[in-house]
């Protein structure tokens, strides 16, 4: 029998990790992190980031392990992840997979077709981030590839030059390529999605922006000044807590800017995690009937 690997998703702030680390403990396994902006050092609050405490309740990997001013691709991670995985399951028969990050769950679930690149056509975008901004980008890419643009984290510059990238190089969208492409793995993999009601979510991820505030992500932003430039700043959160710093705006607007952009990130998660027809969702007031299904389904592996 192959191996399971548990993969929870769903929209930030929904209350996956507590999640994960729950079924990790129970079925005495390991925590792979999809999310594409933890996996970086030094911006543990920013990114709502496993705390110790949890990390120490159930081992995490892919989190705190790079330095800001690297590149790190959805291609990168499912290389890393699924050679991680099959070194875990030559000793383990589950492995738990936890993030909101569609692209990373994509890359290990199903692979991706190899992708079309152009080097010179993405230093042409990203010399028009520098020189006009990501606006026109976004607005392009809405253009050619509506699907991805309204899945995609669109503040998120990596993303969006990659997605235009694959567009101009090849003609074809980047949402087509993904469609076409099943990679057969040598584990199974459930996936289990955690939602909750909109007006709840909204609320839940204002109450929890104010509380990163308040936990000192304004000096953790100050600390990384320095990687402003680089992708992995460039992104909800950080872009308006620069703006701030610059004395721009103040810290009430940047909160405020924080918590939209936050909310239009947390549907389109949704969007995408929504498409896939495999994903059995539960309430995330039902935590413990998605952990019992989780046990349950796992049982058979061990």
């Amino acid at each position: 029998m192959k191996p399971l690997l548990i993969c929870i998703v769903g929209p930030t702030a929904v209350g996956k990790t507590n999640l994960g680390i729950k079924v990790a403990k129970n079925l005495n396994t390991e925590i792979v992190s999809a999310d594409s902006r933890q996996i970086y050092k030094g911006m543990n609050i920013g990114t709502a980031a496993p705390t110790e405490n949890e990390r120490h309740e159930a081992k995490h990997h892919f989190v705190n392990f790079l330095d800001p001013s690297k590149t790190y691709s959805a291609g990168d991670f499912e290389r890393d992840a699924t050679l991680f995985l099959s070194e875990f399951f030559k000793t383990h028969n589950v492995a738990v997979m936890v993030g909101g990050s569609g692209l990373y769950v994509k890359g290990v679930v199903d692979g991706f077709d190899h992708l079309p690149s152009d080097e010179n056509i993405r230093q042409e975008l990203n010399d028009r981030v520098e020189s006009n901004g990501l606006q026109s980008l976004v607005e392009e890419l809405t253009t050619l590839d509506p699907e991805m643009a309204s899945n995609i984290d669109l503040h998120n510059t990596q993303r969006v030059v990659r997605a235009l990238e694959v567009c101009l190089s090849s003609g074809k969208t980047m949402t087509s390529f993904l469609n076409n492409s099943s990679t057969e793995r040598d584990f199974d993999i459930l996936q289990v999605g955690l939602e909750m009601p909109r007006a709840e979510l909204q609320d839940r991820i204002a109450k929890r922006t104010h509380s990163m505030i308040e936990a000192g992500w304004v000096a953790e932003t100050e600390k990384l000044t320095s990687f402003s430039q680089y992708n992995s700043l460039r992104t909800v959160g950080y872009n308006e807590l620069f703006a701030y710093l610059k004395e721009e705006c103040s810290l009430e607007d940047a909160q405020e800017k924080i918590v939209i952009k936050t909310r239009q990130f947390a549907k389109r998660q949704m969007t995408w995690f929504k498409k896939d027809e495999r994903v059995v969702w539960f309430e995330s007031k039902n935590e413990t009937e998605a952990l019992e299904y989780c046990l349950d389904f796992a049982s058979k592996y061990e």
